[in-house]
């Protein structure tokens, strides 16, 4: 048996090997969407028959039924962000990992507070038992704490009436470690948005509030 006999006899075996790897991850996936094994068998069965195709045309000038094109296995680790190896449970290869810091500062100006403190309190009511008293509201801040509170922490609850937006912005730093909450006491406001001494600053993005027409004329 020839070299090219040989290899070509390797490459048809390697075919059979991944399409078996390939049937025992879609087996052991049972269904799940976006399973990493059965994509990175699915890559090493496509990679394995665009070979054996080629090494077919090349030696014979005959061609399989199959038409693939190959696959880069590091872009196919990024597609399910793995590193090298990512199969094996192994910690991606990159020797620079970062975190990005994204930071909100967002202003508001209260035109009325009995109103506000009015809104929180029928926001409260409708989040506790019937039974408990939670208490009164008696500031702005805890208004504006408890809206947050009703809204799951989303900003987007605070666009009411009884709150007019100010200026506010958005930065994004790159940092090299993410942010450690049991660090800082609960009563530390500033010390979690402090950017550290490593942080790489981005950018910023300035937030102006809308006005109508009619503001914007006067």
């Amino acid at each position: 048996m020839t070299d090219r006999m040989a290899d070509l006899d390797a490459a048809l075996d390697r075919v059979v090997d991944a399409a078996r790897a390939h049937l025992a991850a879609v087996k052991a996936a049972e269904g799940r969407i976006d399973d990493d094994g059965v994509w990175q068998a699915y890559v090493a069965l496509n990679n394995a028959s665009f070979a054996y195709d080629e090494q077919l045309l090349d030696n014979f000038g005959e061609v399989t039924p199959w038409d693939v094109e190959s696959i880069d296995p590091d872009e196919a680790d990024q597609r399910f962000g793995l590193g090298v190896g990512g199969l094996d449970g192994a910690e991606p290869a990159d020797a620079h990992p970062q975190v990005i810091s994204v930071r909100q500062r967002r202003d508001y100006k209260v035109p009325s507070v009995s109103a506000l403190l009015r809104m929180a309190d029928a926001a409260r009511s409708n989040a506790v038992p019937e039974d408990e008293d939670p208490g009164p509201i008696e500031s702005v801040g805890e208004a504006v704490l408890e809206l947050l509170q009703s809204g799951d922490g989303s900003l987007s609850s605070l666009d009411v009436p009884e709150l007019e937006p100010l200026d506010g912005l958005i930065t994004v730093s790159e940092t090299a470690k993410p942010l450690d909450l049991e660090a800082y006491e609960d009563s530390d406001g500033a010390g979690p948005f402090t950017p550290g001494a490593d942080d790489l600053l981005v950018g910023r993005l300035d937030e102006h509030p809308y006005l109508p027409e009619e503001d914007e004329e006067a």
